[in-house]
């Protein structure tokens, strides 16, 4: 199937020929054409595979029409006909790119707010017109009860990774908004999942919603190596780390690690050692992580330490490894880190560095992606004890970090006018909840994902 089957309007198939497209995903072939007819979804496709283009395109093509109904704007008041949620601010901000790079031959305006940024930047962005509005639902909240947003002309709305707008606490938010949105509007809600909590909001918000649920088999496999190598303990995995990154066929990589102090301490020693290296994580203010993306983009950066802050949203072309120094408290959150690399057709390696306590949390993710990870030695670098994976181990070469011994993909079970990112002053993030006494902070899902927390009831 090509792009031009589909009915999308001819500014965006111009955009997409720009782009570099000729064929629609497995996603974007099944729901792009239902939501042109106009109805609802609920849909799920594994990260990677073009889920924010399958609904980032029908929107645009509804700009590319005039509004039948559309109503005046009030003076000095934003009046979207698109709103778009994201659960954190780096994803609002890739949909955001996204939106004006396929609607770059239409007249629409997008506008991207989150918290953390200052809102004189915002209001002034509002006050110019906005076509589509992506935003966190903190932030767009505060707007709308200071009157610089209303949406009663919203005609689609768009709410991404509704799993994590769940985890993070915003169900709330997003019922409160839905509300001040009119009953006619088209609803599209895309999750990892759909466990309870996803259909019950699915029902309250969809009218006979289709479903487009895309298994990994038909999205076709992820170019994505995974292995894991054990480790004694943390000098053992510093020692594993440096040998990886010594690798010349590394282009770009992420290291994700637990926590943002030892993502900043992890940082600062790869760059005593030349390497070309940068913190990502959510102590730093939004001018900062949007500086350091920017120069990751424009190749300034090899190497991003990052907490889980980036593990969802960030999509750079050139990430060709990605490294997991401490691996995630979730077995989701660990296909959406390797999501990062083998991306737009790319291939990709992922690479675990666990310690010997890990192996209960490293079978959790292999029964989430239905794969197994094989083991991995390094001549010279073995660990003592004896690892116990269900894989068989290989050992790689002490000069070839990047060796092509491809498993499978993993398969999530359900779980892809101009803007500018405004400079801003984010809080720190708050530790997850729920979080067992004595434990580390992580960048966890917390309202400090939208630029703060709860205070008095209000976003702040």
């Amino acid at each position: 199937m090509k792009f031009e089957e589909l009915n999308l309007a001819p500014q965006l198939l111009q955009a997409l020929t720009a782009c570099g497209y000729e064929e629609p995903t497995a996603i974007q072939a099944q729901t792009i054409p239902e939501l042109l007819a106009g109805k609802d979804l609920i849909g799920s496709a594994q990260t990677g595979t073009g889920k924010t283009a399958a609904f980032v395109l029908p929107a645009l093509s509804l700009l590319a029409a005039p509004a039948q109904h559309a109503k005046a704007a009030r003076r000095g008041v934003g009046m979207p006909r698109v709103l778009v949620l994201a659960p954190t601010r780096e994803l609002a901000q890739q949909v955001a790119e996204q939106v004006v790079r396929y609607g770059q031959f239409l007249r629409v305006k997008t506008v991207c707010i989150f918290g953390g940024a200052p809102y004189p930047v915002q209001n002034r962005q509002l006050e110019r017109g906005v076509d589509v509005l992506v935003a966190t639902p903190g932030r767009l909240i505060d707007h709308i009860d200071r009157g610089r947003i209303d949406l009663s002309g919203i005609e689609m709305l768009i709410i991404d990774e509704a799993d994590r707008m769940l985890d993070m606490g915003f169900i709330d938010d997003v019922d409160r908004i839905a509300a001040l949105t009119p009953r006619t509007r088209q609803t599209v809600l895309f999750s990892a999942t759909f466990e309870s909590a996803i259909a019950r909001l699915s029902a309250r918000l969809l009218r006979d919603p289709v479903r487009v649920d895309i298994k990994a088999e038909q999205a076709g496999p992820l170019a994505i190596e995974q292995r894991v190598h054990f480790a004694d303990d943390h000098a053992h995995k510093n020692r594993l780390l440096d040998h990886l990154l010594a690798d010349t066929a590394i282009g770009q990589s992420i290291v994700f690690i637990a926590t943002k102090r030892d993502a900043e301490a992890l940082a600062t020693r790869l760059q005593g050692q030349g390497h070309a290296a940068a913190a990502l994580h959510g102590d730093m203010n939004q001018r900062e992580r949007t500086r350091t993306l920017q120069d990751m983009r424009r190749g300034g950066v090899r190497t991003l330490v990052a907490t889980d802050v980036a593990a969802r949203g960030l999509d750079v072309a050139g990430i060709s490894h990605v490294i997991n120094f401490d691996l995630p408290r979730q077995a989701e959150d660990y296909v959406h880190r390797i999501g990062r690399t083998g991306r737009a057709g790319a291939t990709g390696i992922a690479v675990s560095l666990a310690n010997h306590s890990d192996r209960g949390a490293l079978r959790q993710i292999e029964r989430y992606t239905g794969s197994a990870i094989p083991t991995h030695v390094i001549p010279g670098l073995e660990p003592r004890a004896r690892s116990h994976s269900t894989a068989p181990a290989h050992r790689t070469p002490r000069g070839d970090s990047g060796a092509r011994a491809r498993t499978s993909a993993p398969q999530a079970h359900a779980p892809g006018s101009s803007w500018s990112a405004p400079r801003s002053y984010a809080r720190p993030d708050a530790p997850r909840t729920g979080a067992p006494s004595g434990a580390r902070k992580r960048d966890g899902a917390s309202r400090s994902y939208d630029g703060g927390g709860k205070k008095g009831g209000r976003s702040w």
